[in-house]
């Protein structure tokens, strides 16, 4: 006689399934983002860093403003979440910040994701607060969550200077932190002229000066973004780096040996990306090179789940989307690159390498 599957009251169903723990997890998973976001906002983490010692939750509250049981609930939250350490001082708690909110939350670190944490709260959720309408539609939803026309794409995304600047810094923190492997993946040495398309804050620049001393590096961007990026990010210390003003689907593109298109193509239809790219390749020179950094799906599209989600936000925010290097491959050898190569870093960002031959 075969062996007796236990069943929970549910029919069919087996008792250790009976407890959806994922599904909970995933439905009150924008709670654990929205204490993250509200405890950066408020300056938790600044605080905590600063006074040097662990504090009380009453001292934390006076010094971020903040109701004291608010408070308490606020850090009991981010000790669960393992943000916080707690310790016992004569019966009261103290909080510190752990390792890692330290390097990673705080304001002043080099390698900060705070403003990273603030677009994600003040605009993407935002956006994403309409993904129902995004699916159903087909299209972005800045004209429901902002009141602005998605017409123009980065009309929409630059609507106003604060937001831009904000979009700025977001680009900054992610190239801090995962510029490095993307500029390594491959040997770019043999390029020592390079133009970043889009290139924003100019930290990928950075990245590319420090890891190949004899290149320079050219901006090429939006006027405004360039006069910001002059303002506030790219000081006249990075002297190998310049600027050039334009938009990349209109105006003339400056030479180069090698072009950077870094998170710039999965904002674009296929059509767009190809046209792009054709651009590129024409005024690229013979023996040169095009590098596109994306967050790359496996080939049977069924992972990382970061990225399929990634492609998600790009349908809620932008006309592109994610795509496999396979997919990417294609699109850089209908503009007429060949020798594709991909190198996957281990991190969001992965790189993929066309040539155009001499």
């Amino acid at each position: 006689m075969a062996e007796r599957q236990e069943v929970s009251s549910s029919e069919g169903t087996p008792a250790s399934d009976a407890y959806p723990r994922k599904i909970l997890e995933y439905m009150e998973g924008f709670l654990i983002s929205k204490t993250v976001f509200s405890s950066c906002e408020l300056g938790v983490f600044d605080v905590l860093l600063a006074a040097e010692r662990p504090l009380s939750a009453e001292e934390i509250s006076q010094e971020i403003g903040a109701s004291l049981d608010g408070t308490q609930r606020l850090l009991a939250a981010c000790t669960g979440l393992q943000l916080l350490n707690t310790h016992q001082d004569n019966g009261q708690v103290l909080y510190s910040n752990t390792e890692q909110a330290s390097v990673y939350l705080t304001r002043s670190s080099p390698v900060s994701l705070y403003q990273s944490i603030q677009y994600s709260s003040r605009t993407i959720y935002l956006c994403w607060h309409y993904l129902t309408d995004a699916v159903r539609e087909g299209r972005n939803q800045y004209e429901k969550a902002f009141g602005v026309s998605s017409n123009d794409l980065f009309q929409a995304l630059y609507r106003s200077d604060e937001e831009m600047v904000k979009f700025m810094q977001l680009m900054n923190s992610i190239w801090n932190i995962c510029g490095k492997d993307v500029v390594t993946a491959f040997d770019l040495l043999p390029f020592n002229i390079i133009c970043d398309l889009g290139g924003c804050s100019g930290a990928l620049a950075k990245q590319c000066t420090s890891a190949y001393p004899e290149c320079t590096v050219t901006i090429f961007d939006l006027p405004k973004v360039v006069y910001t990026s002059r303002e506030h990010f790219v000081t006249e210390a990075n002297q190998r780096i310049s600027f050039h003003e334009g938009d990349f689907f209109k105006d003339p593109l400056p030479d180069a040996d090698l072009y950077i298109l870094a998170r710039i193509l999965h904002d674009w239809t296929d059509e767009r990306c190809i046209e792009l790219l054709s651009k590129v390749y024409k005024v690229c020179k013979p023996g040169g090179a095009v590098l596109l950094v994306e967050a790359l799906l496996h080939e049977d599209g069924s992972g990382p789940v970061t990225v399929q989600l990634y492609s998600l936000n790009m349908l809620v925010q932008t006309e592109g989307r994610e795509r496999t290097a396979a997919q990417y491959a294609s699109l850089l050898a209908a503009a007429g690159f060949t020798g594709i190569q991909h190198r996957l870093t281990g991190k969001i960002y992965d790189a993929v390498l066309g040539h155009k031959e001499t």
